[in-house]
């Protein structure tokens, strides 16, 4: 991995992650006993050496999350309710110091050796920065590093939350006043959905990588890929890693959002077609065709969820996440409106099921 945090930030910016990392690593050791503590890793854009630098006023400014991995010994269940709302309150607190927020996950070694292949995880074992502990945490790890092992619904999944981000952008782009706060939501939602339609691309062609720099370079060596998917997930690449506040209109924006969304449509549906083995050519074949759209989780696992979360309106032997497939394309590609109780609805189970 690279020794920087970004790729051309400046030395202040570097230095001023840095002692945030430090900062970090002093507040985990006095939360988690040392006999616990197995390792701690920056993981997201700053963990990789691809985090954001945002330039205003002669200043190179931090822009990500800075996403960090506690890894603690024995359950995570168990570790959850021992320390997940002291390191919470570390993160609020380091949040307002250093000017960035600051996000801890709790997990142990052995549970990630044991968990299928995932994209999140992929990115992990891939790209981090260990503060405390070194690679060989990661021993037994190594189904984790073969992308072409990344099943399809990951790249659903992917694709389900960064178009989420495009509705909750149309829900701005519609409302009376428009301010430069709502141009900038605006703004990154579309960018990070330009990046994600080409990673979308490359993980069904098993050709994902935790670099996004990387990516774009497969994506351009990709036969028959489309100009203005290229052109997009370029736009993605420069965004994540030289973000701006939006300095476009909301006419602008919304012409954008228009030709974004045709092109997410097209791309969703042919994921899916392929995924679910199944021929979906439009929007409303995909929302009344009753095939599982979550196959991959077991049947005990959507009736325990059902049965412990009240007001979930769907099938009690289905998984949440396919009522919000379903609502998202409804309300994003067709000509139902999507109202302000509706997004409420959707938002409140997105966060629970994304």
């Amino acid at each position: 991995m690279s020794a920087r945090f970004t790729i051309d930030g400046s030395d202040k910016l570097e230095q001023h992650l840095a002692v945030t990392c430090t900062h970090v690593r002093a507040g985990v050791e006095r939360i988690v006993p040392a006999g616990k503590l197995e390792g701690l890793a920056l993981a997201g854009g700053y963990g990789r050496g691809e985090g954001g630098v945002l330039r205003e006023n002669g200043q190179d400014l931090p822009y990500n999350d800075m996403e960090f991995f506690v890894f603690i010994r024995g359950s995570t269940l168990i570790n959850d309710r021992l320390f997940k709302a002291a390191l919470h309150k570390l993160g609020e607190s380091l949040s307002h110091a250093v000017g960035l927020d600051v996000e801890f996950k709790i997990l142990s070694t052995a549970r990630l050796r044991r968990s299928p292949v995932s994209m999140f995880y992929y990115d992990l074992v891939m790209g981090h920065r260990w503060i405390i502990g070194g690679d060989n945490l990661f021993a037994g790890c190594e189904h984790h590093r073969d992308a072409s092992r990344i099943p399809l619904h990951e790249a659903t999944r992917l694709l389900f939350n960064r178009c989420s981000g495009l509705l909750f952008a149309n829900e701005r782009l519609a409302q009376e006043d428009f301010s430069a706060a709502d141009a900038d939501f605006v703004g990154r939602n579309l960018a990070k959905a330009q990046l994600a339609l080409g990673d979308v691309v490359l993980a069904m062609e098993g050709l994902y990588h935790w670099s996004c720099r990387e990516r774009h370079r497969r994506l351009q060596e990709l036969a028959g890929i489309d100009p203005s998917l290229l052109s997009h997930h370029a736009a993605g690449v420069e965004f994540k890693l030289h973000p701006q506040r939006s300095p476009h209109t909301r006419d602008e924006l919304r012409q954008q959002h228009s030709v974004l969304s045709q092109l997410a449509q097209n791309i969703f549906l042919q994921l899916e077609s392929r995924r679910l083995e199944i021929k979906l050519s439009t929007p409303v074949d995909y929302t009344t065709c009753k095939t599982n759209k979550c196959p991959e989780v077991p049947l005990w696992k959507n009736v325990f969820i059902h049965l412990r979360t009240r007001g979930i309106p769907s099938s009690i032997t289905r998984y949440p996440r396919e009522h919000l497939l379903h609502e998202l394309v409804t309300m994003l590609w067709t000509e139902r409106h999507a109202t302000p109780s509706a997004i409420q609805q959707y938002t409140a189970l997105w966060n629970r099921f994304n």
